[in-house]
């Protein structure tokens, strides 16, 4: 029997309805602000503001737009709006006005609005543009300004200092002023904001979290604080509270420019790369990337990221003209030329504007000069060094102790102090890195964690079997490693201390006499190249120390004979390459 076909008594809907309330006019806006499209941004900005009459975020947004299209009246009558009715705690729209003002040349009246951001602001959230523009507003009035207070003015220059450590990668110095500033001053948000970054810097994660929440507890929609609370949860891997943060995020429409860049930035790290490319091209198409490259560079890997290479090309050419001494635009122009003759070949695209970690290990490899100033004083290549020292993996924190003896300076030090005495390291890392604090030239004991214990390092080699430390052997791997010092790196170095204490330990008390130190540092040289599998000969090592072949040969024999070098060197060469 044929089926009946029934009909529906109930009429289904062909329309789907949208619900169209502020939320959906403002992801409309910050769609068309990414595209540039300021007419309809406006529009759907002010239908937002219509929508929620009382959230002064809505007008805020609206008034940025008109300011940003140079509508700076009406933009201004707004801000006094949002003052007047809204909220007059929203300080910040006092600074916003004056931007106006000054674009107005209306400079009596930009003074007027900054004096009130200034005396009233408890943050000091803009401060540094403030100073700038009070600067350039007493040049256009020929005179002072008129301040009797600045409320966040109170410990300002002791954050100017510790922002300009932080900016030399001097990060635990700046940590100690930090930490002073946030107990005299704790509602000083900049500062908190500042001492998380450094806590971060330094791979101290966890303190890092805690003093950005203490941000967000005193002032909930600060966005360098929210950034920055993203860019943790990303590394923590709270992937709940990194998605809800990043939505949040993603519809932020930021007034000023530094807010602006601070976003593209933290989109680029979260790997929203659509977003930070369309701010980073708002930043560039407003003129505020000057002769910054590193603004350049940004937009060129949010470029790559989405795809958009013919585009990143230009960015990276751009680069070389204005930073035409760098090597970052020339390593990234070759990735592009890499990723067109061989597409498989997995590229990496940083944001960061330095070569990545490896590359500049590689660069230092090659060096002669050691590690340029500019390079050592680079916030960011500093602070991947500290990071990598914490949570990199063995080869990497080698190389890292290594670098650091390079660089000598007193947060090195500081450092690697704190590295030996960290019950969870290596002990093999800890020795090395007790090698290169005695090559900076520190002669104190040193406190550390070996071998389950702690122990005072005394500033002779660490040999705690040898009850006494002769001279002569003193000066025997002194000799060796005057002649190693630029042709070996320092694990080498510390390979030889290690073999001449091992040797002496396993001879003691019939240790040999030491007439001639040349002849035992050339053979104790003459090991470790072979352990290092370096092309080595008896005559070469005899002649540089001016002894007979047959003295280094002899001695060779002794401590190969002594340590069981033989079995050993495969098992250390294996270590090494497959570190």
């Amino acid at each position: 029997m044929e089926k009946k076909k029934r009909i529906s008594a109930v009429s289904q809907p062909k329309v789907i309805s949208i619900n169209m309330d502020a939320a959906f006019f403002f992801e409309r806006a910050v769609q068309s602000l990414d595209r540039f499209h300021y007419d309809k941004a406006l529009k759907y900005f002010r239908r937002a503001a219509e929508y929620e009459q009382d959230n002064p975020v809505n007008h805020c947004n609206l008034a940025g737009v008109l300011s940003e299209v140079g509508n700076y009246d009406e933009s201004n009558q707004i801000l006094q709006h949002i003052l007047e009715t809204i909220d007059p705690e929203m300080t910040e729209c006092h600074f916003y006005m004056a931007n106006n003002y000054a674009n107005m040349e209306n400079f009596e009246q930009a003074e007027q609005a900054l004096v009130r951001y200034l005396e009233n602001d408890p943050t000091g959230q803009f401060m540094d543009e403030s100073e700038e523009m009070m600067e350039m507003l007493s040049y256009e009035l020929d005179r002072p300004a008129p301040l009797t207070s600045i409320k966040s003015r109170e410990g300002l220059f002791e954050h100017d200092k510790a922002r300009a450590l932080l900016e030399e990668g001097k990060f635990a110095e700046a940590v100690r002023q930090l930490e002073n500033l946030v107990k005299k001053k704790p509602d000083f948000t900049a500062a908190r904001n500042n001492l998380a970054l450094a806590y971060y810097y330094m791979g101290q994660f966890e303190k890092a979290m805690v003093t950005i929440q203490e941000v967000l507890v005193i002032d909930p929609g600060n966005l360098h604080a929210l950034c920055n609370m993203a860019i943790f949860h990303q590394h923590f891997g709270n992937k709940k509270e990194l998605t809800e943060l990043t939505s949040l995020l993603g519809k932020t429409f930021p007034f000023q420019q530094e807010h602006v860049f601070k976003l593209a930035t933290t989109m680029g790290i979260l790997s929203q790369h659509e977003k930070a490319y369309h701010l980073f091209k708002r930043l560039l198409k407003a003129g505020d990337g000057g002769a910054d490259p590193c603004l350049y560079h940004y937009a060129a890997v949010a470029a790559c990221h989405i795809g958009r290479f013919a585009e990143a090309y230009r960015y990276w050419k751009q680069v070389q003209k204005l930073d035409p001494g760098t090597e970052i635009s020339k390593f990234y122009l070759e990735q592009l030329r890499v990723r067109e003759t061989s597409p498989a070949v997995p590229l990496t695209w940083s944001y960061h504007y330095h070569l990545p970690f490896q590359e500049q290990f590689r660069a230092l490899e090659k060096s002669t000069q050691g590690i340029p100033d500019q390079l050592k004083k680079d916030p960011l290549v500093r602070s991947s060094f500290f990071w990598a020292l914490r949570h990199g993996d063995v080869e990497t924190k080698l190389q890292v102790i290594q670098a650091f003896g390079l660089i000598a300076d007193n947060e090195v030090k500081d450092a690697l102090q704190n590295f030996i005495l960290d019950q969870n390291e290596d002990d093999y890392l800890k020795k090395v890195a007790i090698f290169v604090l005695r090559s900076m030239g520190i002669r104190d004991s040193l406190p550390a964690f070996l071998e389950n214990e702690e122990v005072l390092v005394e500033a002779s080699p660490y040999s705690p079997h040898l009850p006494v430390w002769d001279a002569s052997w003193q000066r025997v791997m002194e000799t060796a490693l005057s002649h190693m010092h630029k042709r070996y790196d320092m694990v080498q170095q510390y390979d030889l201390e290690i073999l001449w204490i091992e040797f002496l330990t396993k001879m003691y008390p019939a240790v040999p006499k030491i007439h001639k130190s040349e002849g035992w540092a050339a053979a104790l040289e003459y090991l470790i190249a072979k352990m290092h599998r370096r092309a080595i000969s008896y005559q070469e090592v005899a002649t540089r120390y001016g002894v007979t072949v047959s003295t280094v040969s002899r001695h060779v024999k002794l401590i190969d004979e002594t340590c069981g070098l033989r079995e050993k060197m495969d098992a250390i060469f294996d270590k090494f390459t497959s570190l």
